[in-house]
């Protein structure tokens, strides 16, 4: 048996196809204890999100971790659940379809995939080469670059091309933390909600956090969400008196990325501060963290410490300026990639000429 995994039968003068993998965190496929049970295996068994030695935290994942936080996960994720599943699935696989449409002309073929979970990326990989996908650009969905994010997804396709016998050519967006387009689609979301309800004293940007010691190792990740919440601040002409950056989600008890969004909430509200908004950059699609921790643990840390009004603006979502975005985005790192198919009497005269060389297909 082989080592390699079988490749699709190669024909002469078929049509090459380029393939967009988008690729985001992932998700419990039910709000249940089993399911999260499977999830967080996989999550926290990365050494690029856990950077424990195994043999310190495999009895803490094993014996503590994964018998006690997946009924507690469980019942957060029954609070934000939707009807069609998870949001943050829902609202990918809604922006996969709406960039995929706006490809259509491209004979592009665009797979959404989750980097924990499903759909997972040794599945998307494999329908990309079965619909004869050479060139493969790797779209992942954090547009702050970090090596438990972005590098995991790396890592994940590494190892399925490990065990590929004919590989396509491969790009990989690493970050978009500053694009001019994810930007004003970011302003754009913002300013629609001030427009509607109001402006509020101050504007919270929560990223989600990392262990201090991410940045001491020459993570890029921290000054990545500083510079997003700098530009998002100038587009929405804010002084720094009615903004800051935080970070979300900490675990453990090692010192993580500071300040800490709720902390600085319960702050704002002792100083008198009445009227906040809290927005997540780092999010493309609303999820847990954003829908449970932000807009429900948020708000109730700030009202209990005094404010009188919170809100959570959504994340970007499926916005279409943000699909817009990403088209940009996508774009400019498929350069000399998006050249016009061959046509059928091009193709056909190719195949012709293998076959009159001796090619068997």
């Amino acid at each position: 048996m082989s080592r390699f995994n079988p490749a699709p039968a190669y024909t002469h003068g078929s049509q090459p196809k380029l393939g967009i993998l988008l690729i985001n965190l992932g998700t419990p496929d039910a709000p249940t204890a089993p399911a999260l049970r499977r999830y967080l295996k996989e999550f926290l068994s990365d050494p690029r999100v856990v950077e424990i030695p195994k043999p310190v935290w495999w009895p803490i994942l094993h014996g503590v971790i994964l018998n006690t936080r997946p009924a507690r996960s469980a019942k957060l994720y029954r609070k934000i659940w939707m009807p069609e599943g998870s949001p943050l699935l829902v609202y990918s696989r809604r922006q996969a379809d709406k960039f995929r449409a706006r490809l259509a002309r491209e004979e592009a073929m665009v797979e959404l995939a989750m980097r924990y979970g499903s759909p997972d990326i040794p599945a998307a990989l494999a329908r990309l080469q079965a619909a004869n996908c050479t060139r493969v650009l790797v779209f992942p969905l954090y547009p702050q670059y970090a090596a438990s994010t972005g590098a995991s997804a790396f890592d994940a396709i590494s190892k399925v091309l490990t065990r590929t016998r004919r590989l396509p050519e491969l790009r990989m967006i690493m970050h978009y933390h500053d694009h001019p387009a994810y930007i004003a689609a970011l302003a754009a979301s913002v300013r629609e909600q001030w427009a509607a309800h109001g402006e509020p004293e101050r504007l919270l940007m929560s990223f989600h956090g990392l262990p201090r010691r991410s940045l001491d190792l020459g993570d890029p990740y921290h000054c990545e969400c500083q510079k997003t919440g700098r530009l998002l601040a100038e587009a929405l002409e804010l002084p720094p008196a009615r903004y800051a950056v935080s970070f979300q989600s900490r675990f453990g008890r090692a010192e993580w990325l500071q300040p800490y969004t709720v902390p600085t909430l319960e702050a704002w509200a002792r100083e008198g501060v009445r009227r906040v908004d809290v927005v997540c950059p780092g999010f493309a699609a609303d999820c847990l963290e954003t829908l449970e921790e932000i807009a429900i643990g948020g708000r109730e840390a700030f009202l209990a410490a005094g404010g009188e009004r919170f809100r959570y603006l959504p994340a970007l979502n499926d916005r279409d300026d943000w699909i817009d975005a990403m088209l940009a985005i996508a774009r400019e790192h498929l350069g000399g990639w998006l050249a016009p198919p061959l046509g059928a009497a091009a193709l056909q005269a190719s195949r012709e000429r293998a076959l009159g060389m001796g090619a068997e297909r």
